[in-house]
């Protein structure tokens, strides 16, 4: 028979995304990108001139453009999984019976609506990417087409700096433009990229609740070591005490040290009187 193996394979090893940091995308090839979430405008609704103009300030933002970019276009239902259970629990802490039913019908009615139109919430982003080959050629083709499992050609941390380094003027050159059309952008940060990538990996999963990152990065088991340093354990005190006689308190070691001085001086001059009384008598 052929012995079970335990399946070390998991559906991260065909994502090309390494690891998600400070609002950066660090790609398994070592190459990275950052995501700009921009806002819409209705174009119908404006006049000719302000659709030329828009026409001119787009035309004029694709010829300031040395690097490649990507715009992405996501349609998805619409999620009210928040405003539902929102309601629902409204609908909990409601003591009238009639405003309550009213309450549920409109939550049905909502989730119904959404469902059989298919309301969908488009957004709009634009993907600026750093390739790898852009911070060592020969190193990341190599670790490209290395088989085995893929490793990233560099350090992260240096990955990281490369691409602050990289995107950050191209990011700050795009958004200048977008303000030119009339539209506004802002960097997604981690927390909110690690829920796009989760929403695009897993569609049947709507209203899905994230925690904070810092949460993501802690050990699940952390040490609780004390940096103290060691201390020998006290002198050990009598079990028990004679019923009716209250404990003393310990003596400190310098009061010892005192009191057996005092009783060596008593016992020497004792000594000297009984000498010389001695004496005086054979006289």
């Amino acid at each position: 028979m052929i012995p079970a193996q335990a399946i070390r394979a998991s559906t991260q090893d065909h994502l090309e995304i390494e690891d998600i940091k400070e609002g950066i995308v660090i790609l398994k090839d070592g190459g990275a990108c950052l995501i700009i979430a921009v806002t819409s405008i209705n174009y119908d609704l404006l006049s000719e001139k302000e659709q030329e103009a828009i026409i001119y300030a787009y035309a004029g933002l694709l010829n300031s453009l040395n690097f490649p970019i990507q715009i992405v276009i996501r349609s998805q239902l619409k999620d009210v999984s928040s405003y539902i259970n929102l309601l629902n629990d409204l609908a909990e802490k409601e003591t009238r019976p009639l405003i309550k039913e009213q309450i549920v019908k409109y939550a049905k009615f909502v989730a119904e609506i959404v469902k059989k139109n298919n309301v969908l919430d488009k957004k709009f982003y634009i993907v600026i990417p750093m390739s790898a080959l852009e911070i060592g050629a020969t190193k990341a083709f190599v670790s490209t087409f290395s088989p085995g499992k893929r490793r990233l050609p560099f350090d992260k941390a240096y990955i990281l700096q490369k691409a602050k380094i990289n995107l950050y003027p191209k990011r700050d050159h795009i958004l200048r433009q977008l303000g030119r059309l009339g539209l506004q952008g802002r960097q997604l940060e981690t927390k909110e990229l690690i829920k796009l990538f989760f929403e695009i990996y897993n569609p049947q999963s709507p209203g899905q609740q994230f925690a904070e990152v810092e949460q993501y990065q802690k050990p699940l088991v952390q040490s609780n070591l004390s940096t103290e340093t060691f201390s020998p354990p006290p002198t050990p005190q009598p079990l028990s005490q004679p019923s009716g006689e209250e404990s003393a308190p310990p003596t400190p070691p310098e009061k010892n040290k005192e009191d057996q001085h005092q009783i060596f001086e008593k016992i020497n001059n004792l000594v000297k009187q009984t000498t010389a009384a001695g004496e005086g008598e054979n006289k």
